[in-house]
C-alpha cells in the first residue's frame, strides 16, 4: 500500500508539473488540430463514403506520435538532471523503480486525456453514418498502448542525458524505427531481397504491424503483450540506467 501511495504522489506531482507549464496545452493543441485535419482533409473521410475512422483516423497515429510523444517523454528524466533535482528524488523514502513507474503513468494518463478529447470525431462519425463503435474503442484501445509503447522508449533516452533536445532526437530515431519496421514500402524492399523469415522478424518489430489488429477491432493478446512488454522493457532500462546515476 504504501508503494502505491509512493507511485500515486509521484504521478499527481507530474500531471501538476504538465499543466503548470504550456507544454500540455501546446500539445493537446497540436494534436486535436492534426487529428481533425488529417481525417477530415486528407485522410479522405468523406471520399471512402463509408463511417469508419480506421484509415482517416487511426493510420495516422503512429506517425503523430513520432514527434508529440517523445516531446512529452523528453521532459521526464532530462529536466530532473538538469536541475540537480535527480538526486533529491532518488534519496528520498521512495525506491527508483516507484519513481519510474510514478512518472510513467502520469504521463500516459496525459496521453489518454489527449485522446479522450477527440471524442468530437467519434459524435462526428456517428452522426453521419452507423459505424461500429467496437471497433472504435478497440482502435482507441490499440492506440493508447502505442503511445505508451513510444513514451516508455522516450522514458530510456530521457534517463541517458539531461539534453531534453537530445533526449527528443534520439527518442524519434527509436520510434521511427518502430514504425519502418512495417511500413509497406520498407517491407516490399526487404522482400526483394530476404528471406521471408527475415522479413517476418523484421515486421514483428513493427508498431504498425501490432496496431493494425486493433483498428479491424481485433484484441489478439499478441499485439497487447508487444506494446506492454516494449513498455516493462523499456522501464526496466530505464531503472538500469538511473541506478548507473545514483552508484556514479
Amino acid at each position: 500500500m504504501n508503494a502505491w501511495s509512493n507511485i500515486k504522489t509521484i504521478a499527481k506531482r507530474e500531471l501538476g508539473a504538465y499543466f503548470s507549464s504550456p507544454l500540455a496545452y501546446v500539445f493537446i493543441v497540436i494534436f486535436l488540430l492534426l487529428s481533425g485535419f488529417f481525417t477530415f482533409m486528407v485522410g479522405g473521410f468523406f471520399e471512402i463514403g463509408q463511417a469508419s475512422l480506421a484509415h482517416p483516423f487511426f493510420d495516422w497515429h503512429p506517425w503523430f506520435y513520432l514527434f508529440l510523444v517523445p516531446a512529452v517523454g523528453m521532459r521526464l528524466w532530462a529536466e530532473e538532471r538538469r536541475v540537480g533535482t535527480i538526486e533529491l528524488l532518488l534519496t528520498m523514502p521512495i525506491t527508483p523503480w516507484q519513481a519510474i513507474v510514478g512518472k510513467f503513468l502520469a504521463s500516459w494518463l496525459f496521453l489518454a486525456l489527449a485522446l479522450a478529447l477527440t471524442f468530437p470525431i467519434v459524435i462526428t462519425v456517428n452522426y453521419l453514418g452507423s459505424p461500429d463503435n467496437g471497433v472504435i474503442l478497440a482502435a482507441y484501445l490499440g492506440s493508447w498502448l502505442m503511445a505508451g509503447a513510444y513514451l516508455a522508449v522516450s522514458c530510456i533516452t530521457s534517463a541517458m542525458t539531461r539534453t531534453q533536445v537530445v533526449s527528443f532526437i534520439v527518442s524519434v530515431v527509436f520510434c521511427l524505427f518502430l514504425i519502418l519496421a512495417g511500413f509497406p514500402p520498407v517491407v516490399r524492399l526487404l522482400s526483394g531481397w530476404a528471406q521471408p523469415w527475415l522479413v517476418d522478424t523484421v515486421t514483428s518489430f513493427s508498431v504498425i504491424t501490432h496496431f493494425d489488429g486493433f483498428q479491424k477491432g481485433v484484441l489478439d493478446s499478441r499485439d497487447v503483450i508487444f506494446f506492454l512488454s516494449i513498455i516493462v522493457f523499456s522501464l526496466f532500462t530505464t531503472g538500469v540506467i538511473l541506478r548507473g546515476h545514483r552508484a556514479g
